[in-house]
């Protein structure tokens, strides 16, 4: 006789920990948090399965107000964090949490090689274009002439693009979602979840206090529509209120015209996602959604292979016999 056990049915309010949330009031950081625990329960993966890994930042108190394993880790290291530990647990679910200015600033390097080793993470960058923590200083995506509390004369740095430096890594997941657009978003982060691989995702997100309004264009009732471009895989680049303007390609160059060409997501050269990220107000409407998504081998199932490769030719290892071997020295 066979006993049949049911899964439980996991709610948002699993999700949530008892821990106050202590971003402004207005924060979009309290949109992606609420997608998030949405998401979540569709996934099929128990909290205890689940670990949130983050920097240093606004964005990175995400793990606190996650019933999940949880690591808030130092600045600009989170991606090499939970590349470690996806490494020696490959059966959680790991999720990096963190900010322009976390991830692309000291954090650049170790953001690079996790998106190129295409372990199975899902980055989630939350992008206000300036230092909320630290109140109000630009950040490395701060547009040029941006006046804040460091740069009083206004930004002279060209911003960085999150979205062509993943693509530039040959990343296998990319998309972007703003944080108000509730419903795309978490379509978005469904997305990227889902995916074997690195997925990562760029969340246009306002900061009320230092940077209120930077992303206007994009979230207007009134301009978004003739401002950002949705992707769906297989349909044609159309947007504005009329649905009557597309991108087409002029030699390599994007263009607006009335008709649009079709994206391909799927696409195995990153090239086409490359020049769709490059896009931006106020020559093009900005893309949303997922530009990129392709199938690669992950670094966790390869290393996994030479291991067990290496225990089946050349037997167990002996750490001892290797500190001995070869040339060493005698310090005195």
């Amino acid at each position: 006789m066979s006993i049949e056990t049911a899964l439980p049915v996991l709610s948002p309010g699993d999700f949530t920990s008892d821990q106050d949330v202590r971003w402004c009031p207005g924060c979009g950081d309290y949109s992606i948090l609420a997608q998030m625990k949405k998401v979540l329960p569709t996934l099929g993966v128990a909290p205890e399965k689940t670990v949130f890994v983050s920097g240093i930042g606004c964005s990175s108190r995400f793990p606190y107000y996650m019933n999940t394993y949880g690591i808030h880790s130092i600045h600009g290291r989170a991606p090499a964090v939970a590349t470690g530990l996806k490494a020696s647990r490959p059966d959680l679910s790991v999720w990096v949490i963190t900010g322009d200015g976390d991830a692309l600033s000291i954090g650049g390097n170790h953001l690079m090689h996790a998106i190129r080793r295409n372990l199975d993470l899902n980055i989630v960058l939350f992008n206000n274009r300036i230092y909320g923590l630290t109140k109000g200083q630009y950040s490395p995506t701060s547009p040029l002439g941006q006046v804040t509390k460091s740069t009083p004369m206004g930004a002279i740095d060209n911003p960085l693009h999150p979205l062509s430096i993943a693509i530039g890594c040959e990343a296998t997941f990319v998309a972007r979602s703003v944080d108000v657009n509730i419903k795309h978003l978490a379509m978005v982060l469904k997305r990227a979840a889902e995916h074997h691989g690195t997925s990562f995702v760029e969340v246009y997100q306002n900061c009320n206090v230092f940077n209120d309004g930077a992303f206007d264009y994009a979230t207007s009732r009134d301009t978004k529509s003739d401002t950002t471009l949705e992707l769906e895989h297989g349909k044609p680049l159309i947007f504005g209120k009329n649905r009557d303007k597309g991108i087409r390609l002029n030699g390599i160059q994007p263009e607006v015209v009335e008709l649009g060409k079709f994206h391909d997501e799927r696409a195995p050269q990153p090239t086409l996602a490359y020049l769709l990220s490059r896009m931006s107000h106020p020559d093009f409407p900005e893309p949303i959604g997922v530009f990129r998504s392709v199938d690669a081998p992950r670094y966790e199932e390869l290393m996994s292979e030479q291991i067990e490769k290496a225990r089946k030719t050349r037997g167990p290892g002996d750490l001892q016999a290797l500190f001995n071997s070869g040339e060493t020295w005698t310090v005195e």
